[in-house]
């Protein structure tokens, strides 16, 4: 997971110009959970066999995908940070459990 983590951060550095230095001074690491799993491997076979899915874009891409929307859309950010996205919920969602 470690790995993954390093490619998120690399990815994110490269695509915001933000020093990796930093980036990696956000990430906390934490003691494993008992059973936490050792691996991860994802297998699309059965999707792609049953649904005819394919993934249209790669992981790296996806990555640089929503980080360049993040960039170009700061003023979501902010209704997260502030909430007031709660308001557009509530307006759009309302009585639907």
């Amino acid at each position: 997971n470690l790995q993954v983590v390093r490619g998120i951060i690399d990815a994110v550095a490269a695509e915001t110009g933000a020093p990796l230095a930093e980036l990696q001074g956000l990430v906390t690491y934490v003691k494993d959970r008992p059973g936490h799993d050792w691996r991860y491997a994802i297998d699309a076979s059965k999707i792609i066999a049953e649904l005819g899915w394919k993934p249209t874009v790669t992981f790296e891409e996806g990555i640089r995908k929503t980080v360049r929307w993040y960039v170009d859309n700061p003023a979501w950010i902010t209704n997260v940070k502030s909430g007031a996205y709660r308001e557009w919920i509530e307006e759009n969602y309302a009585g639907r459990t």
